[in-house]
């Protein structure tokens, strides 16, 4: 039985460049959620991991030993990412299993652009 998690697209995660002028309150927050997740370097290195994939997806069996952290708090760290829908998680058997959200983190690039 798989988690089905609601994809973002581009305009729904980011809808005003920060460089572009004020955001509103809504779009800001969506912004600092999503920055926030990326602001641990374990997160940033298990989204490294996700990305370096030949399927730019990874089970949690395959993200534990690169960081060096134990499985409940990579899950921990993989919670967040998805929480902040930068990846989505689909159970498959006993393992989860992480896929990167291309259109959020093309959006994150694009609301830094001038």
């Amino acid at each position: 039985m798989s988690q089905t998690v609601p994809l973002l697209d581009a305009a729904e995660a980011c809808c005003s460049s920060v460089t572009g002028g004020a955001l509103d309150l809504a779009d800001a927050e969506r912004l600092a959620r999503m920055f926030k997740a990326l602001g641990d370097p374990t997160r940033v290195r298990l989204l490294s991991l996700i990305a370096a994939q030949p399927e730019r997806e990874a089970c949690i069996c395959d993200l534990v030993e690169p960081v060096g952290l134990s499985q409940p708090t990579v899950s921990h760290h993989m919670k967040q990412l998805v929480e902040a829908g930068i990846v989505v998680r689909e159970q498959r058997g006993r393992w989860a299993f992480y896929r990167l959200v291309e259109d959020t983190l093309a959006a994150l690039s694009e609301s830094l652009r001038p």
